[in-house]
């Protein structure tokens, strides 16, 4: 049996079985795959896949486990490149971060220029994308780490943190009838048009859970994903815009006298959000990785996250993490 083998049933399990997007990804042939994956079958004396012809219809029971070793073998052979990028390149490499937009727009400038300063060699490479595509990021090892509000959690293979609490404000023109009013009820929300994200991000299925829970109707008019975009049509007076905190509170447009928007914190209405760090459960992380981690929130620590995904301590591998 060979590595090759292993990519091959790993990568036909991630493309759901179809030989043909597996031979793509993979850029090979796809007889070449299905020939490989029998004579690893034949090699361990299983079946890893049930056959309709030459079609792969699903996973056998012996090939559940199977897959579950290939996948440490292959997570252990990535740990070993990168902790050979660690000697080799010391304080350089790319740092991957996955992320929303959100989070990509407002928390991480100070701590990406933050490691910049520390680790100059280090280059930094943003994806964006929905809380779970950035989780799918993750797992496949396209970035080093996650940052999101939601879903991170729901993947039993990732390693999520608390990293900081939030929670939403909303935006309306100064001169609103609301702008007036000290504290916000569901009910001065639900009688206006509203602006929000969509239902996959930046917390909007807390907000959609309290007006349920009140038995309230909203009309939510326009969704984004982006908070600049939300502020934008607020701005135009299509609605009342609900925006995370982190989007309003250093914008200078909106907190210098005769700003054209205002923000009304509404925490005490849709409750608090907890931004997460995710990591692959077991994966090697090199020191910039394990800096930046500290630089997002001095909630983490380095010991804190060795522990939680399950990486040696240094003592086992012989590495300092101090610096």
């Amino acid at each position: 049996m060979n590595l090759h083998q292993f990519r091959f049933v790993y990568e036909a399990t991630r493309r759901n079985l179809n030989l043909t997007e597996t031979a793509k990804a993979l850029h090979t042939s796809q007889p070449g795959i299905s020939k490989a994956i029998l004579e690893l079958e034949e090699e361990l004396g299983v079946d890893i896949f049930v056959r309709h012809g030459k079609r792969l219809k699903r996973i056998t029971e012996p090939g559940q486990h199977v897959l579950k070793s290939i996948d440490v073998i292959l997570r252990e052979l990535g740990n070993l490149k990168r902790i050979g990028d660690e000697y080799a390149l010391q304080d350089a490499g790319t740092l991957s971060i996955a992320t929303t937009h959100t989070q990509a727009r407002y928390v991480l400038p100070e701590p990406v220029a933050a490691l910049r300063k520390k680790f100059p060699k280090v280059s930094i490479s943003l994806h964006q994308g929905t809380p779970e595509q950035v989780a799918q990021m993750v797992l496949d090892e396209t970035a080093d780490m996650g940052l999101a509000t939601e879903s991170l959690s729901d993947f039993a293979d990732l390693v999520t943190l608390p990293c900081y609490e939030w929670q939403h404000v909303a935006v309306m023109p100064a001169g609103h009838p609301l702008a007036q009013v000290p504290r916000l009820t569901l009910e001065h929300l639900a009688a206006e048009p509203l602006i929000s994200y969509h239902p996959s991000f930046t917390g909007r299925k807390r907000i959609d859970s309290a007006f349920t829970q009140r038995g309230l109707t909203t009309n939510v008019v326009l969704e984004a994903i982006d908070a600049d975009v939300i502020k934008t049509y607020t701005r135009l007076g299509l609605g009342i815009g609900l925006v995370a905190e982190m989007a309003v509170k250093d914008d200078p447009t909106m907190s210098t006298p005769g700003s054209e928007l205002v923000w009304r914190p509404v925490g005490h209405l849709f409750g608090p959000n907890m931004a997460r760090l995710a990591f692959k459960r077991g994966a090697y992380l090199r020191q910039f990785v394990m800096t930046f981690a500290e630089l997002i929130s001095d909630r983490l620590t380095r010991a804190l996250i060795l522990q939680a995904i399950g990486t040696p301590s240094n003592s086992q591998t012989g590495i300092d993490y101090s610096l």
